[in-house]
């Protein structure tokens, strides 16, 4: 009877455990799966917004909305200040600067999206960024963002 009844122990914490961890035992995307699956979510909301965007090599889509000073760009190691609004392709917000208020940041300590699209910007340049989660966040987000998200910004790169 005690054999029987670890044994059923041991059979009900393996199905519970199993079931319960689901989620993180299912398989996740390759890296190039994730970056193929974003820029078909990229170039939907473009085709569905009728917008046109240049496309980096990275998956980075761009459109220019304003133009800044030519030959103005900044430095991978540049102190920038910008005016942003960052949202999901649902049109929801996320993060945004307050009206004309601006935040200045070293371009090399944010992600990788904003450090690609800010070196083709000129001073006073308005951008949209369309960021592929790898350029992004990734896995690993923080609070409010969903793991892998495609992130949109309005960049306005005021000074550096």
């Amino acid at each position: 009877m005690q054999k029987s009844i670890v044994i059923l122990s041991l059979v009900m914490f393996l199905f519970f455990n199993v079931s319960c961890n689901k989620n993180e035992t299912e398989p996740s995307l390759s890296a190039s799966e994730q970056l193929a699956a974003d820029i078909t979510i990229i170039e939907d909301y473009l085709k569905s917004k009728n917008l046109k965007a240049t496309k980096t090599a990275s998956g980075l889509h761009y459109i220019v909305l304003e133009e800044g000073l030519e030959n103005t760009k900044p430095n991978p190691t540049t102190k920038v200040e910008v005016q942003y609004t960052g949202y999901f392709t649902s049109g929801t917000v996320f993060d945004k600067t307050n009206g004309t208020s601006t935040i200045r940041f070293n371009l090399n300590q944010v992600i990788k999206g904003w450090q690609e699209g800010l070196l083709l910007m000129n001073k006073g340049q308005k951008n949209t960024l369309l960021i592929p989660s790898a350029l992004g966040y990734g896995n690993n987000p923080p609070q409010g963002i969903p793991k892998n998200a495609v992130l949109l910004f309005d960049v306005k790169l005021v000074d550096f």
